[in-house]
This record gives C-alpha cells, structure tokens and sequence, in this order.
C-alpha cells in the first residue's frame, strides 16, 4: 500500500502548475504514456472555438500543448487566456497510432472550415460583379464546349487563361465522364473556389496564432465581405487566396513558416492572374529585401528564377489559346494604370476608398481596426503600410470597386483581432454587436440582394431543356450589358442577344456603345432593331423600370409577362427592383412553354 501511495505521488499530473519544460530524465518515459483525449473536455474546447471561427463567439478555459503534447496553462500574450485546439496523439483511441492533424491545424478544425466555406457558397445566391462570370467561367465554357461569349479583353489580349483554365479543367473532367450537367457546371468551380478559400483561412489562422496566440487568431475570419466574396469565381477572389497563403511564408518576426521561395512563388502566381495583386506587395517586398543580409542570393536564387519560371508557364499558356505570343500583364497594367482607360466603366473622386469603399468593405469591424492600430506591437507596422499604400495607389485610379481593395482585408482583420483580444469591459457586448451585423449583412447580401439576375437564368434554362419549339427560341436581353451570366449558365446554343459595352480604343469624343443608344431612346431603338416580325426574339428580358417606356412596342408585338422576378430593394436608373420576361404569343395559336 506504502509503495502505491509513493508511485503514485511520483507520477506527473495532467496539467502541471508550471509550463516550463519535462526534466531530462523524464522525457524517454513521457513519449511511451497513452495519451487518450477526453472527449468531454474535447468536444467543449472544439464547440467553443468553432463557433468563435464563425462570428465571434467566446472560449473555455484554455491552455496550450508542450512540445510532449502535454497540456499545460497558456503563458502567452499579455496575461489573457490562450484558447486551443486540443491536439493530441492517440495510441489506443479511435485511431490508433495517426495524429488528427492536417495543415498543421487540428483535422476537426480543418474539417469544420472547409465545411464552413462549403455552406458559404450555398448561402452566396447573388450576383456581384459581371467579372465574376465573363471573365473566368464564360472564358472557360469557351475554352471547352467552343461556344460561349469573349468579351472585348479577350479580343485585345488583356487577360490571361491561366485563371480560366483552373475551371476548364473541371469542366473537361466533367464533360469526359459525362456528368456536364448545367448545374454542375454552376456550383462545381464555386466549390472549388471555397474549397481554396478555405485553405487561405487555415493559413491566415496559422499565421496568427504563431505570432501571437489563438485568441488573437479566432478573430481574424469574421469578416461579412470575406462570406460575401470568397466563394466567388472573380480573379480578386484568387489574388486574396494566394495574398494570404503568402503571407504564411513570408518572414516575419516570430513566424515560424517563413520560407521565401514559396512566398515569392505565390506572389508571383497572383500576378499572373491579376497583375494589380502585386500592388500590396510592394511594401512587404521591399522590406524583405532590407532587412535581407544577402541580399544578392535573394535576387539572382531566388527572386529572378521564380519570377522566371511562372512567367514562362504564363506566356506558354497564353501561347497556347491565343495563338501567339502575348504578354497580358503588360497589356494589363497600360490599360487600366498607365492609359487609365478603366475610367470609361465610371469614375470616382479620389477620396472614394477612404470614404466610402474601405468603410464598406470593413463595416462594422472599422472601429476595432483603428483600436487595434494603436495596440498592435510594431511588427504589425508593415501591414499598417500595406494597407494605407494599397489604398493610396488604387486612390490614384479614376475607376474604383470595392473588390479591388478585398486582399487587403485580412491585414485588417490582423488588428481587428488584436483589438477584441485587448478588450476588457466591453468585450461581450462588443462581440454580439460584431455577431448580429456581420450575421445580417453577410445574409442579406449573400440571399437577397441582387439575386434577379441569377434567378432569371434558371428561366433561360428551362426554355433551352424542356421547350419544344426551342430551335425557335431566342433571347433578348435589354438590360445593362453583362447584368447576366450567360452560356455557362445555360450550357446550350440558344440564341441569346444582349446590349454591349466594349469601349473605344481610337480616341473618339462622341463615342456611344450600344448599351447608351438604347437608354437613350429604347422604344425608338426597338422599332429601328426590329423592322420585320421575323427578326424578333421570342423572348425578351428586362429591368422593371424599363417596361412603362416600351410597353407600346411589347403590346404591338403580342409580348405577354410570364415571370416576374424580385432583384433588389436598392433600384437604380437603369436597374429595376424586378426583372420581367417577356414572352412573344404567336396570332392563331399558343406557343408552350
């Protein structure tokens, strides 16, 4: 009894009182011990930091794992708890022998944020920006199924299929096992998008919780325009994704994945698909090679060949589907920086990113990035100068969106979480004011607003598949150009019309694309199109602030309203708050839908 008693006391608690490191003597015994989690304290801790991941919630008690995967009391930050992802070996358990580790993170986290994106993209049901569509999923219908529309960009050779071809790829995969379906055609490369998404989350994660701990790290991915963008098929979707994986490699002071030829590698892939990615990189790039000891074996080892090898892949490809040889990121970077001729789209004062587009983007999280400013250690500078640089030389370009600014988000949301983790009084009503807002509007946007235009193709679908006189059907579209996608969401040859937009590249001053002439006068535009009966779509598609001006012409040619689709509750003076289709009924008889 004597002896149980003394072997007992010498055995080493679960969670010591001190986190300094197991003696010498005992670290051959500690790696023979069966750790087995308990699934009480398991499941408490995962619940907790899951929900926190997705808007903001709270921890339990934390702590944090020796290099033994011991469990011990977190002694990181400034005094405050430090919450983890238990992770632990299993010797007896469920899996004998395997870590749940994947991406460096615990595989139930993993699992969580890619389930997390995947229900992301299925609650993103609006439209955005036309880009989204015609400059990666038409390009690659195109590319595949050889029909489909190339806007004016493609024509002038100022972007490149190398961001394309990710979903031409899927779409051949898909048409070889005959499972081309226009529905997987839709979602499959939206996955895909939210799967690397997803990814970019994990290393963001990784990222500050080497820098600093997991409760700064819980709060970076609350974000309701990250919800709203990052499942989206734009090319400012992809340049974020690879921004953040970057980052994850990049040297900084306390990272522990630093590893400059991946970061370069990354940052010189996101040029590639959009030139402009290099933008925020400036900043970071030059203060690497600053503070880079050698500095000529960065350039000649590792920049130049890097630089050189993803730029050779993108010529190549480019080579391959232009027929010639191009180098689109010049073509790129002269239209919309040096000739400016982005302007043509719209133009903004140059305070616009400042006053209106980064508040927006930001939202409700704009107070807790200026908190976390003044908080934040000075490591955190260079992503302070990140951000005001982005925004100053984007400030400089007449033609602004708010998705031009979307990579620069997460530096953002680094002090945004270094801010929540220093609150103190006011920490709970702070996150459920964070909880509620990111919630509505990540909802509201994703679900409702500007869902019209996406709806309405479900319309163009179900003619194209179960019309029977669909050889004799044809579509209208008298909205702005590119309100719509198009035969990637239809994947069949209908005949589909819509009013363009290219702009003038000869220097015109009364240069009107077909888009203005019909605004000008659409009823006159209408009757000027159409002279013989012959000509007339069967079906036409327009924003309901335009049917009162052309209803003369909808009367006098038998067009009967068949579907009536909401779109936004914020109209404009081109775009109605429904969209209407319009149908032709023949003289005599009734064409069947």
């Amino acid at each position: 009894m004597q002896n149980g008693a003394r072997r007992q006391r010498r055995r080493r608690p679960l969670f010591p009182r001190s986190p300094e490191p197991l003696p010498r003597e005992d670290e051959a015994a500690n790696e023979k011990v069966h750790l087995v989690s308990q699934p009480a304290e398991e499941h408490r801790a995962l619940r907790g930091a899951l929900y926190s991941v997705l808007f903001c919630a709270s921890f339990p008690q934390p702590c944090e794992m020796n290099k033994h995967n011991v469990a011990i009391p977190s002694q990181r930050g400034s005094g405050h708890p430090d919450p983890v992802f238990p992770k632990f070996r299993i010797y007896g358990g469920l899996i004998p022998g395997v870590e749940p580790d994947l991406l460096g993170e615990n595989i139930y986290l993993v699992l969580f944020i890619i389930a997390l994106r995947i229900c992301n993209c299925f609650l993103v049901q609006t439209s955005f920006v036309p880009d989204e569509y015609w400059q990666s999923l038409e390009v690659a219908h195109h590319m595949v199924f050889n029909y489909g529309y190339l806007t004016w960009e493609w024509t002038e050779r100022l972007r490149g299929y190398t961001y394309p071809l990710i979903f031409a790829s899927i779409y051949k995969i898909l048409h070889l096992l005959g499972k081309d379906s226009v529905h997987l055609l839709i979602w499959i490369p939206r996955l895909a998008q939210a799967l690397l998404s997803a990814i970019a989350d994990l290393r963001l994660y990784s990222l500050m919780k080497q820098l600093e701990n997991q409760q700064v790290a819980q709060w970076v991915l609350c974000s309701w325009f990250t919800w709203y963008c990052c499942t989206r098929t734009l090319t400012n979707t992809m340049e974020t994704v690879l921004t953040i994986i970057a980052l994850f490699y990049y040297p900084l002071e306390g990272s522990k994945s630093m590893n400059s030829v991946k970061y370069s590698s990354l940052v010189a892939l996101a040029f590639i698909i959009r030139p402009t990615a290099v933008i925020p990189w400036i900043p970071l790039l030059f203060r690497h090679f600053w503070q880079e000891q050698r500095k000529l074996d960065l350039i000649l080892h590792q920049f130049l060949p890097v630089g050189f090898v993803t730029l050779s892949l993108s010529l190549i490809i480019d080579r391959i589907f232009f027929g010639q040889w191009t180098l689109v990121q010049y073509n790129f970077l002269k239209f919309n920086v040096l000739q400016d001729l982005g302007s043509f789209y719209g133009s903004h004062p140059w305070h616009w990113y400042f006053s209106q587009g980064f508040p927006a983007v930001l939202g409700t999280h704009l107070p807790f990035f200026i908190h976390g400013c003044f908080l934040a250690p000075k490591r955190y500078r260079i992503f302070l100068v990140t951000v005001l640089w982005t925004l100053l030389v984007y400030s400089m370009l007449s033609h602004k969106e708010f998705r031009f600014i979307y990579p620069v988000l997460p530096f953002c949301m680094v002090f945004c979480g270094y801010s929540l983790n220093n609150l103190k009084t006011w920490k709970k009503p702070a996150l459920s004011f964070l909880f509620l807002s990111n919630m509505l509007l990540a909802l509201y946007t994703g679900l409702v607003h500007q869902r019209g235009t996406l709806d309405v193709m479900t319309n163009i679908q179900e003619l194209s598949y179960n019309n029977a006189s669909v050889s004799s059907a044809s579509v209208l579209m008298m909205m702005p150009c590119h309100s719509t996608p198009y035969y990637s969401h239809v994947h069949y040859p209908l005949p589909m019309r819509f009013l363009q937009c290219p702009p003038d590249l000869t220097g015109k001053t009364d240069y009107l694309v077909e888009a203005d002439m019909f605004y000008l006068n659409p009823l006159k535009w209408l009757y000027m199109e159409f002279q013989n009966d012959s000509s007339l779509p069967t079906h036409l598609i327009i924003f309901s602030v335009l049917e009162e001006e052309i209803s003369p012409f909808l009367i006098s040619n038998n067009y009967e309203r068949t579907a009536v689709l909401f779109h936004t509750h914020f109209p404009e003076s081109r775009t109605g708050s429904h969209i209407y289709v319009y149908e032709r009924k023949l003289k005599g008889k009734l064409n069947q839908r």
